[in-house]
């Protein structure tokens, strides 16, 4: 390593700034499987702060040149190292210098080259950030120090933890240093959202990282919970450290609690706003729950999912009702895991439970009223649409089994509850009393639902297959109770 460092330096010494640059970036693109290794890479690296604050004309271009190299080779180096042992704490050493060495450029330029290299490397922190967090188990040990050295980028770059968590800071930067004509530059950048994220996530940890990036957490945090649309950007930042990996548990621990730090709404601030149309927001949130199911459902740390679910409601809670039903709708229709369907199915349940407690008397309301809404939307013909999407999927037929029982007792338990309460309240708010409800629900449901589970009951018993009976006998018992509630309702 010393001798290759000997080489570099002298290099560097006698070659042009330009004809250095060309070398050392040829070096470290080389596919050649030396320069996987660490040890070889990091003296290649040192060799950039030397060459960058040596160049005198056209810095910003050759600087941007230059970046994409540097961040490719050192992600391959992050993800597709198998030395266990290597000094990544060197390399991410060396990349702190040559940060250091383009705020030393940037000092020396003025005007629009100043501010695009200043984006530039604001980007070029955000990266490094996502990459020190990934990679092998030196990261916990050996990150906070370095989080630390970068976050003191962070204001010469312009940049705040409120713009980095909603996403704007990161959307300003790539518009001033990569601009819109599509440049080759953006896919060296790939990890920057995530790396805005954690960098926010270690200041929410680390006080000392809060004070280094000049930022207020309590403010943060206040702000955040004073706005529902930050707040729902900032969820939606959460999500790439919760779909990540190669990030530590403990960082995923950390997104989740800092989500659920910023859930606790000021509702005195909060707008009276059911009417307004947030339907711009329901990718971002769709997708931001979606990653929270993964914690959920694959977490090995038992308080992580504990709180992954604690978050996962308390988002769902922040959706104004017809948003939250759209929401579930489209995680239902679009879920590919049976459990989580009937978790989805349950907190559709509890929906309906608290808004039928809200529905005036019966005897307050007139017959036309009560065969239509109340003004709600889930005590409506809707709670039956989602009831219909799992027990007759688009696709046709009976639901599949035993690999979607779990989603299937859950729809059967819907059903069941909503007939229970409409007809014990003499209210028939969901229509699901109706005639016509009542015939469908029995001919297309339940019935090809009750001939698929016979006929799997057979087969599982002649087989012995335990596990197979074990998940069909409740869907059994429910669906001959529903049977029973629709015939005697007809």
């Amino acid at each position: 390593m010393e001798f290759a460092q000997s080489i570099v330096d002298c290099f560097t010494d006698k070659c042009s700034p330009r004809d250095m640059l060309s070398i050392l970036c040829e070096a470290i693109g080389s596919p050649r499987d030396a320069f996987t290794v660490p040890s070889y890479f990091a003296p290649l690296l040192s060799g950039f702060p030397k060459v960058f604050v040596s160049i005198r004309k056209r810095q910003f271009e050759q600087v941007k040149a230059a970046v994409p190299v540097i961040l490719n080779a050192l992600k391959a180096i992050v993800l597709d190292s198998d030395d266990e042992d290597a000094d990544l704490g060197d390399i991410f050493h060396k990349a702190n210098c040559i940060a250091d060495s383009m705020k030393a450029v940037c000092l020396e330029l003025e005007g629009k080259d100043n501010e695009k290299l200043c984006a530039l490397l604001g980007l070029f922190v955000l990266q490094i950030t996502a990459l020190a967090s990934m990679g092998i188990e030196y990261r916990l040990a050996h990150s906070s120090p370095l989080v630390l050295k970068l976050s003191h980028f962070l204001q010469c770059c312009g940049l705040s933890y409120l713009g980095l968590i909603m996403g704007t800071d990161v959307e300003k930067l790539l518009g001033i240093a990569v601009g819109d004509g599509g440049d080759d530059l953006e896919g060296c950048f790939s990890d920057i959202w995530l790396g805005a994220s954690i960098l926010v996530i270690w200041g929410y940890k680390s006080n000392e990282v809060a004070l280094a990036a000049g930022a207020d957490l309590v403010a943060l945090k206040d702000e955040l919970q004073s706005s529902r649309i930050k707040r729902w950007h900032a969820v939606g930042m959460l999500k790439h450290v919760l779909l990540c990996l190669y990030l530590p548990l403990e960082l995923k621990k950390d997104a989740i609690n800092f989500l659920l730090s910023i859930m606790h709404a000021k509702l005195s601030q909060m707008p009276n706003d059911e009417n307004e149309d947030y339907s711009t927001y329901m990718p971002t949130l769709c997708s931001a729950l979606q990653a929270i199911q993964v914690v959920i459902m694959y977490a090995t740390d038992v308080i992580l999912r504990k709180n992954a679910f604690a978050a996962f409601k308390e988002l769902l809670a922040d959706c104004p009702t017809s948003l939250r039903f759209d929401i579930l709708r489209a995680l239902i229709k679009d879920g590919d895991s049976s459990s989580m369907i009937a978790v989805l199915l349950d907190c559709v349940r509890e929906e309906v439970r608290l808004e039928s407690t809200k529905s005036p008397p019966a005897s307050k309301v007139s017959k036309a009223e009560s065969e239509g809404s109340q003004g709600t939307i889930f005590w409506s013909s809707s709670a039956l649409e989602l009831v219909e999407l799992v027990l007759r999927p688009p696709g046709g037929g009976p639901p599949s089994l035993p690999e979607h029982s779990d989603a299937v007792l859950s729809a059967l338990n819907l059903y069941r509850f909503i007939l229970i309460k409409e007809s014990t309240g003499k209210s028939n708010n969901t229509g699901v009393l109706s005639r016509d409800s009542l015939v469908k629900a029995h001919s297309e449901w339940l019935l090809p639902l009750r001939t698929l589970v016979t006929r799997m009951m057979a087969e599982a018993q002649c087989g012995c297959d335990e596990l197979a009976l074990c998940g069909l006998n409740p869907v059994e018992v429910v669906l001959y109770r529903c049977i029973e509630l629709v015939e005697e309702l007809t």
